[in-house]
């Protein structure tokens, strides 16, 4: 498998593996009920009875550790499955047909870039209002046009190439030509696009988290663990710096996973 020739894609592979099963295993590894409260044991540091201790209200962390892990993890799934098909249909289209469709859709794409993707994304939020599928759609709406700029170059290059006309010969045209030909050419440029893009996804995940615009309370979300440790950091550092290092690890993972793709596909790493 290539995958294995590279040592920081094979690390990234392996965390964001064990990360996916976690969350998949929640119900079976977390020790505890990750929403049961009792103040009797409010802020006690890592023990043996709580591995990773526990929060303001007695929660046990690591059970909120793990089971945070299912919002963050499934909010940079849902973010990853749509925001990649919709800025490759843009860009391949505009590339493709060319003329006032592709200055439409490339006027759109450069309007939404103009905009900082995180200080848009949470204009969405605070209009759509705090949630899971909220915070994915407005991700995907900031995400996108990188997606298409990039399926752009790539078809615009493709179009005027040997092989595309060879496929035009045999009378391989239209949407066929778009999905059989076009867009495989595109993928490896946009999976490396995507793993560097999903470092961020998390990160941002986090920030909407931690201003109350990700899940609700009282289900347990790495970010809003962090914003929940905050007022407790000096005295009880645990209750922030254990979801602050699975963000950086998941984030980590991402961008070694990243590094190794494109180790990979350029031809002087072979």
């Amino acid at each position: 498998m290539r995958l294995a020739r590279s040592a920081a894609a094979v690390i990234g592979a392996t965390i964001l593996i064990l990360a996916g099963a976690m969350a998949l295993a929640a119900p079976w590894l977390a020790p505890y009920d990750p929403i049961r409260q009792d103040i009797d044991i409010r802020l006690q540091p890592p023990s043996r009875a709580h591995v990773l201790g526990t929060d303001s209200l007695g929660r046990d962390l690591l059970s909120r550790l793990i089971y945070g892990s299912r919002p963050t993890l499934g909010l940079v799934a849902l973010v990853a499955v749509l925001m990649v098909p919709i800025g490759l249909g843009v860009g391949i289209l505009a590339g493709y047909v060319g003329g006032w469709t592709e200055r439409a859709l490339m006027g759109l794409t450069n309007v939404v870039m103009a905009f900082p993707s995180l200080v848009l994304a949470l204009a969405f939020v605070g209009l759509l209002g705090p949630g899971l599928l909220n915070a994915a759609f407005a991700l995907v709406l900031t995400g996108w046009p990188a997606y298409a700029r990039l399926a752009r170059a790539e078809t615009l290059v493709l179009r005027r190439s040997d092989y595309i006309a060879a496929a035009e010969m045999q009378g391989i045209t239209g949407w066929r030509l778009l999905w059989g030909h076009v867009l495989p050419s595109c993928i490896p440029s946009a999976q490396i696009r995507l793993a560097l893009d999903l470092a961020g996804v998390i990160l941002a995940a986090a920030a909407l988290g931690f201003l109350g615009l990700g899940i609700r309370p009282p289900t347990p979300e790495w970010g809003m663990m962090i914003a929940e440790g905050s007022r407790v950091v000096f005295d009880q550092w645990w209750v922030a710096a254990f979801p602050g290092a699975a963000i950086f690890l998941v984030s980590f993972a991402f961008n070694a996973l990243a590094d190794g793709l494109r180790d990979l596909g350029d031809p002087r790493h072979g």
